[in-house]
């Protein structure tokens, strides 16, 4: 009995892979094996830069909000305790964005009053 091989599935299979491959260099782009790894890597590494990027927006955030306090004599840790305690439920994206836009400053004037 001759050996049943299935190509039309791994064809598609393989060229599923190398699609997603295109824009790759050299042999990436065109080794179904090397571009299947390079493709695999590549997602792994957006997962991780996304989970970075997260990570680095909220390191600016808070250095954004303590730069802005720290020219009223205060700390940052200080300053959230502050709203904590007044019940300013603020995140610290929309806090930075108070804080780059001079207009909106005066909202937080009594808190460094007291």
């Amino acid at each position: 009995m001759p050996r049943s091989r299935n190509i039309i599935n791994s064809k598609k299979r393989k060229k599923k892979y190398l699609k997603l491959a295109k824009g790759f260099f050299g042999s990436k782009k065109k080794c179904y094996t090397i571009a299947k790894n390079s493709v695999e890597k590549s997602w792994k590494n957006s997962y991780i830069g996304r989970k970075n990027k997260k990570r680095f927006y909220r390191k600016l955030w808070i250095q954004r909000i303590n730069a802005f306090v720290r020219n009223y004599g205060m700390t940052y840790s200080k300053f959230i305790f502050l709203l904590k305690k007044n019940k300013i439920n603020l995140n610290r994206k929309v806090l930075s964005f108070l804080f780059a836009n001079k207009k909106y400053n005066f909202f937080f004037k009594k808190l460094f009053k007291k």
